[in-house]
């Protein structure tokens, strides 16, 4: 170890995400209001970045640090400069031209320099022996596609058998977006600084960041107080805290009665799934409207869910009634029978998750009500906005606001780093737990089937949507402890339950 103080880590991430230009005026309001020298910044910011590669990789003797002429360079520079005082061979790989390079950032480049350090252009290889490569390219400012010798060296990087340290921001990654601009750094962690970035978290964020550390670099609390965040960061960890007991004298009318609808020919197991997943999490009454054929299957796996087979919409409506919470669309399918069924069940008027097949019939109708919830997958997504896939992932914040827009409700959009956007004054939020296990059929059944099970236990929409999808990934993350290749949707019912009752983890 070296002789310089080093700051500690922070085990748990902050709840709060910002916008790139966020993050600058927080940056700027720390130097201009509160007096921290922008010297002094950069300085904490390679000694946190230079303690994250001394724990993580301890081992690690040859350093290569990438780095551009901004900033990011500058936070390269000092941990370069710390790595080599602490005896490790260091080399500098300079993009872009070494005169552009200023300020704090010249500073800090020049005291490397003055170790005898070696310091030269990229050429477009980076060294076979590195131990570590160091992503100190771009940082946050990053707004149009990378060319040239930048990628150039991105893609060297992500062809290194090396482990590769970001630094603030995978470079190539957009940092508000999470969508890669072209080409990016695929780190196996990344250590950012003031405030976390939207964009890590949700689209190729997680894969490009890795497992991501933070560091305030020791600014005062109250300049948070100065910006409204742009998005929440979720996770299991904090969304368990809104769980209450059950009181002794509780009964199964006092949990609600989950209706779920669908399961057309040789689909069966998705309606199913999501009835079970509303068990498992706590309703008191969980149906099934099925054809007849699932009825026995059904029943002979989990006689607890009341299962009925039904062939004319007209067979919903004491069922319908009955309901408190009704979900709609799980292998519910696009012929007659089930585009008579989701006309039904939308002029009930009873709250609804809709997912699956429900939001396809819906993009061909779109009509908009504030007493639902809508989980698509990106597919499904730009079905109901009149695009593409890549268009939703290009910029899933933007995507999200626009359904709720459109169609009201609350929309939770599926995949890596999931978004529920609620509206009004309640900012987006981004589950930061998951894991690609979750790629698999029947995972997007289980969740609807756990937010309609909150539902009627009587959470507020954007409460159940929020804790239902933490809940999900989480008992996803548990059971992937035995491997995410071949993890299926009902690997996890047991974790559900066990998640739903924290006093008993």
């Amino acid at each position: 170890m070296n002789a310089h103080r080093l700051l500690p880590r922070l085990h748990r991430l902050p709840q709060a995400l910002y916008r790139a230009e966020q993050v600058r005026e927080l940056d700027r309001l720390a130097i201009e209001r509160y007096g921290i020298p922008g010297e002094v910044l950069m300085e904490r910011a390679g000694q946190a970045a230079f303690e994250v590669l001394e724990q993580r990789w301890p081992e690690a003797g040859r350093i290569v640090v990438l780095a551009g002429t901004g900033n990011n360079g500058g936070d390269g520079f000092v941990l370069a400069r710390l790595a080599l005082e602490a005896g490790k061979k260091v080399q500098v790989l300079q993009l872009g031209d070494p005169a552009r390079i200023s300020g704090d950032a010249r500073t800090n480049a020049d005291r490397f320099a003055a170790l005898s350090g070696e310091w030269q252009p990229f050429d477009g290889r980076v060294p076979g022996n590195a131990d570590l490569l160091v992503d100190a390219i771009f940082g946050t400012g990053l707004e149009r596609p990378v060319e040239g010798a930048w990628a150039e060296a991105i893609e060297a990087m992500n062809r290194s058998r090396a482990p590769v340290l970001a630094l603030d921001l995978p470079s190539g990654l957009h940092a508000d977006t999470g969508a890669v601009l072209g080409t990016a750094v695929r780190a196996q962690a990344t250590v950012t600084f003031i405030g976390l970035k939207q964009g890590m978290f949700t689209g190729e964020g997680p894969d490009c960041c890795g497992e991501v550390e933070f560091d305030a670099l020791e600014v005062p609390a109250r300049l948070y107080g100065h910006l409204v965040v742009s998005a929440r960061r979720i996770d299991w960890a904090q969304q368990r805290e809104l769980l209450q007991p059950r009181r002794a004298t509780a009964h199964k009318g006092d949990f609600g009665h989950v209706l779920v609808v669908g399961g057309d020919h040789g689909m069966g197991g998705a309606a199913r799934l999501a009835a079970e997943a509303a068990l498992r999490t706590g309703a008191g009454l969980v149906s099934l409207a099925t054809r007849p054929e699932h009825v026995a299957p059904v029943l002979a796996t989990r006689p607890e869910i009341m299962v009925h087979g039904v062939e004319a919409p007209e067979q919903l409506d004491s069922l319908l009634r009955r309901a408190t919470q009704v979900v709609v669309g799980p292998g519910l399918g696009r012929d007659a029978w089930g585009r008579a069924l989701f006309e039904m069940v939308l002029a009930a008027g009873r709250p609804l998750v809709v997912d699956a097949d429900g939001l396809n019939l819906l993009a061909e109708a779109p009509v908009q009500r504030d007493d639902w919830v809508l989980t698509p997958h990106p597919g499904e997504a730009a079905r109901l906005l009149g695009t593409d896939a890549a268009g939703i992932q290009a910029d899933r914040f933007a995507a999200a606001e626009q359904l709720r827009s459109k169609l009201g409700g609350v929309v939770v959009l599926k995949g890596a780093g999931t978004l529920v956007a609620s509206g009004g004054d309640r900012r987006p939020a981004v589950c930061s737990d998951g894991n690609p296990g979750m790629a698999s059929g029947g995972m997007g059944d289980v969740l609807a089937g756990v937010v309609a099970g909150l539902l009627a236990q009587g959470m507020a929409p954007c409460v159940a949507s929020e804790m239902g999808v933490c809940l999900h990934a989480a008992a996803a993350d548990k059971a992937a402890r035995a491997g995410r290749r071949g993890l299926l949707a009902m690997d996890l019912m047991s974790h559900v339950r066990r998640l739903a009752n924290p006093d008993n983890e």
